[in-house]
């Protein structure tokens, strides 16, 4: 008797894998959205809960069951008031897809903002002599610098950078580290370079520059407090003294992805309903 995998493949199969690929997307993007927020103190709550009546109900205690019963029923209308804010979260990214523009232009446009934002902070420091340590995360984790830093998870703007770096304020020693278009910490510490090629000329900020890209693929831009001059390093390497113009090429081409191509709406759509629990 031979057995027929063609009849495994019928239309309930097909719905049962749906089923169950779509829960644990849509789970998937829950963990994510409530991670790092109070919230999942509350989701451990609702959780052993639920885990309780499971072993009520399977111990027959009877009084037990009947609170956790009641407890559950009205918990649907206490998520919702509990997680109130991650829900309104969730719904307005989901909002923000959009069928007729592509999200790899938005992301570009954001892109481009980010290096408006840093050349507005450069040249008002640059020309009033204020030292910077900005480093930008690239595909290597900072997490262990960030943990040096104070937490800001601020958007990205020149006034921001301005006012961390104004001298004699409590943020100006240190570092910078800029994620996904936002700042994640200032006064963060970054391990020195004992690199013998880094003339002496420079000083504590351009070998913290040069040693965390010494360790990391980032990008660090330095704002030297002694001549105003501009230095950007990366794998070890670092340009001195560079202009606007030379900066800019360099930023915009490191992190400024090239323009592509429209996809089809329904392609931007499943993406964008696909990253609406990112963060």
């Amino acid at each position: 008797m031979q057995f027929d995998f063609a009849s495994l493949w019928t239309w309930h199969t097909l719905s049962v894998v749906l089923d169950v690929l779509i829960t644990w997307y849509f789970i998937y993007h829950l963990t994510h959205l409530i991670k790092g927020t109070k919230a999942v103190q509350l989701a451990n709550g609702i959780i052993l809960i639920m885990a309780a009546r499971v072993l009520a109900g399977w111990a027959q205690l009877t009084t037990v069951t009947f609170i956790l019963d009641q407890i559950v029923s009205w918990s649907v209308i206490g998520i919702i008031v509990i997680f109130q804010p991650e829900i309104r979260r969730g719904l307005e990214r989901l909002g923000r897809v959009s069928l007729f523009s592509d999200s790899e232009n938005s992301k570009r446009e954001q892109q481009e903002k980010l290096v408006r934002e840093l050349d507005k902070a450069i040249q008002y420091m640059s020309k009033r002599r204020i030292g910077a340590l900005i480093t930008l995360e690239q595909k290597t984790g900072l997490e262990e610098y960030v943990e040096t830093g104070i937490k800001l998870d601020a958007l990205v703007t020149g006034e921001l950078l301005i006012n961390i770096f104004i001298p004699n304020t409590p943020l100006h020693d240190g570092a910078v580290i800029i994620k996904n278009n936002r700042v994640q910490v200032a006064s963060a510490y970054l391990p020195l370079s004992d690199n013998a090629m880094i003339p002496k000329s420079l000083g504590t900020r351009h070998r913290a520059a040069v040693g965390i890209s010494e360790v990391t693929d980032a990008i660090t831009v330095v704002v030297s407090e002694e001549t105003g001059g501009v230095t950007i390093t990366r794998n070890g390497q670092f340009m001195v003294d560079l202009s606007q113009q030379e900066y800019l090429k360099y930023l915009r081409a490191e992190l400024v992805t090239e323009e592509k191509k429209k996809q089809p709406w329904p392609i931007r759509l499943a993406r964008g309903i696909w990253n609406w629990g990112d963060k």
